[in-house]
Order: structure tokens, then C-alpha cells, then sequence
């Protein structure tokens, strides 16, 4: 007769192979342990869950079934859940948000991230630009909640679709692979997934629902995540039931990564001729406006205006924007050193006020550091719209 911790060995292996007997094994990918979100919500009967991503996120897709699905799960729970996704933005916009929209709202026991299809279309990132964005976001809450249990999911765009048909591996997902792989952080490869499903024709691109899935791909993408959380939590829990930090790798992939990073409102500023800091004029300002950015005081100019200065201390700095049809290009000089131009305009935002996030410089040396900017107009492009300035 077989002893009983033979039995509870072969009961675990059973299960792991029964786990993702429905999906490719090697998109599925457990790291380190779930018993921290698991002892929250079983024992305590308490969590708070975290979604930060762009509008896949943002929208009725695959974070309100993962919501269904932990209810069912932990009925006796009293959780929160908390939507950080935003529209159009990407992991850099999330590595400074990241304090606003979820650090505050902490401690966090489960977080749930996508970036990549953001990062590729929207940000048009390099793998290094990836890398500063997810590790800052992935250091950052760590950092502060060391228990916390994080899945990353790749979602996917066409380009994106047909360079995994391919065998090709897409920048974005590459650089933030990277990073999971050094923090030991698990994902959900939903994109690869999707191409081997349609090259066996088990699965279509329409019947997914394109770059925002529609309910038969957010299904598979729920799916996923609930064999590789149930694969976790189907294992005993330590008789202790104590809770354990993640432990966080002693160097970064890279030092520029946005670890720190914040927002710093531009209302703390002193205004010069042509600034204000107030709602704009929606209502004469020609293009598209999501709501969420109504209704706020923003830094803005339209037409001419003197340069504005002001000091931060960090070594990043950078503004969160509202790029529309209008925007102009900026020009900066921090130090005193030379100016330099950066442009604001996004083909997105042709015909709507594309919220995005531009860095001026990420290389300076630790400490105090003077910025002066002002707008250099080009026929009808005339206005700078800022909602945050980026500071690490």
C-alpha cells in the first residue's frame, strides 16, 4: 500500500497533467508560488485584485470573467477589485501611474498585467523601451507589497498574430519575457496560444474577435488563467500557512528602468505668459475626447507662450499628454544644456486627444535638475495639453 505522502506526491503530478491537457504547456507558465493571494482569500477571506493594462483591460472582456471566476472560487471572499486599465496607454505610462491607480489602493494580493499590444502599437516601444516600462511596473510593486502574485498576459494585434505564425518572436513580448523570467513572474501567452489554435484550425482570427476580443476570445483567454491559477492553488497549502516575500533580484536588467516612477501634477508649477492649468475649451477644440479626461484641469497652451520652468529632483522626466490634432511639438533644455525638440503628434490622434507619455531624458545624475520648455507652433498644430509630468 502506497504511503500517504506517495499518494499526495502522484496527486499532484495528476493533476499538474491534467491541468493543461487543453492548451499548449509551454504558454501556460507557472512561476514561484500563489500561496500568498491563496491564503488571503481562503484564510483570511479578504484580497484586493489589480488589473493594469490598456483598453483590453480597461474594457468588459477578460477581467470581469477573471472576476466571476475568483467569486466562484473563494464564495466566502470579500473582495476588491480594482480596473487600472486605461486606453491607449502603455508600460511606460503604467510604470508612473502605477503609484495613482494601484500602489494606493494597496496592500495588492493579486495583479493582473498586459502591455504588450500596447507597447507594440500604440507606444511603438524598442525592446529596451519595453524592458523600462515592465520592469519598473513589476519592481515597483514588489517593492512595496514583496507577497504580492502577479500573472502577466500577452494579448495580440495582426502583426503581432502573424510574426508568432511564423515562429518569430514579437518585440514586445520578447523584452517583457525577459523581465518576467529574471523576477520568476508567471504568464498567460494567450497570443502564442491563439496562433497554434489557428494554424491547427481550431481556432479563427474573426471568431477571437480581432485586437479587442469579443466573448469566445476573452473565453479562452479565462480559460488560461484559470488552469494556471487552479494549478496552483489545487496544491496543499504549507500547515503553517504562513506567507511568504517574493524575493526580488539583486541588480536591474536596466538602471534607467522607471522603478520610482510618479506622477507630479503641473498644478505645483509656477505659470508664465501664454499657460494655464484649468479644463480647456473642450467644446471649441475640434476632435474626438474620451470622458475620463473631462471635466479636469490640465496644463495648457494654445498659440504662443514663454518658456516655463520649474525644478525636480529624480534623474527621468517626461509629461503624460493628451496628444490631439492640434499638438504641437515641444521644445526643451534641461541644465542649461541644449535644447531639444520632441514631437508630440501621434497618428492615432489625428482625429481624437490621444492620451500618451513622452520622456525627455532618463540618463540624468540622481538629484536636483532645472527643466525649461515652450511650444514651437507649425500652422494649426498650436496647443500643449499636459495632464502629469513623469518623474523618477
Amino acid at each position: 500500500m502506497s504511503s500517504p505522502i506517495i499518494k499526495c506526491f502522484l496527486s499532484i503530478i495528476l493533476l499538474n497533467c491534467l491541468d493543461l491537457k487543453a492548451f499548449e504547456k509551454e504558454n501556460i507558465t507557472l512561476r514561484g508560488s500563489f500561496e500568498d493571494s491563496r491564503i488571503a482569500f481562503e484564510i483570511k477571506k479578504k484580497g484586493t485584485v489589480a488589473f493594469m493594462g490598456g483598453s483590453i483591460t480597461e474594457m468588459n472582456g477578460y477581467r470581469p470573467m477573471l472576476m466571476a471566476f475568483l467569486d466562484r472560487r473563494f464564495p466566502k471572499t470579500d473582495f476588491s477589485f480594482i480596473n487600472a486599465g486605461i486606453s491607449s496607454t502603455c508600460s511606460t505610462t503604467g510604470a508612473f501611474r502605477l503609484h495613482r491607480d494601484v500602489l494606493s489602493h494597496g496592500p495588492i494580493d493579486l495583479f493582473f498585467i498586459e502591455f504588450a499590444v500596447n507597447d507594440d502599437q500604440d507606444a511603438n516601444h524598442t525592446y529596451d523601451e519595453c524592458i523600462l516600462g515592465m520592469e519598473g511596473i513589476i519592481r515597483q510593486i514588489r517593492t512595496q507589497y514583496p507577497r504580492v502574485d502577479i500573472v502577466v498576459t500577452y494579448f495580440v494585434n495582426p502583426k503581432m498574430l502573424a510574426q508568432l505564425q511564423e515562429g518569430k518572436k514579437p518585440t514586445a513580448m520578447a523584452a517583457h519575457e525577459e523581465v518576467l523570467e529574471r523576477y520568476q513572474i508567471s504568464r498567460v501567452h494567450l497570443a502564442r496560444e491563439l496562433a497554434h489554435q489557428i494554424n491547427k484550425g481550431k481556432f479563427s482570427w474573426e471568431k477571437f474577435g480581432g485586437t479587442h476580443p469579443k466573448p469566445a476570445g476573452n473565453r479562452l483567454c479565462t480559460d488560461m488563467h484559470q488552469e494556471l491559477l487552479s494549478s496552483a492553488w489545487n496544491r496543499p497549502l504549507p500547515k503553517s500557512n504562513s506567507e511568504q516575500t517574493h524575493l526580488l533580484p539583486k541588480n536591474l536588467i536596466d538602471d534607467r528602468s522607471f522603478t520610482e516612477g510618479r506622477f507630479l501634477s503641473p498644478s505645483t508649477i509656477n505659470l508664465s505668459k501664454g499657460w494655464k492649468f484649468s479644463e480647456p475649451d473642450w467644446k471649441q477644440i475640434k476632435g474626438a475626447k474620451r470622458a475620463r479626461y473631462l471635466g479636469l484641469p490640465l496644463l495648457h497652451s494654445e498659440g504662443n507662450a514663454h518658456p516655463l520652468r520649474f525644478e525636480f529632483v529624480g534623474r527621468t522626466i517626461g509629461a503624460f499628454i493628451l496628444a490631439g490634432p492640434d499638438v504641437a511639438k515641444i521644445r526643451v533644455r534641461i541644465d542649461g544644456k541644449e535644447k531639444q525638440e520632441f514631437e508630440l503628434y501621434h497618428h492615432y490622434g489625428r482625429n481624437l486627444h490621444y492620451p500618451r507619455s513622452v520622456i525627455f531624458a532618463k540618463n540624468l545624475k540622481f538629484g536636483k535638475h532645472n527643466i525649461e520648455f515652450e511650444p514651437l507652433i507649425s500652422g494649426n498644430r498650436n496647443a500643449i495639453r499636459i495632464m502629469e509630468f513623469c518623474i523618477q
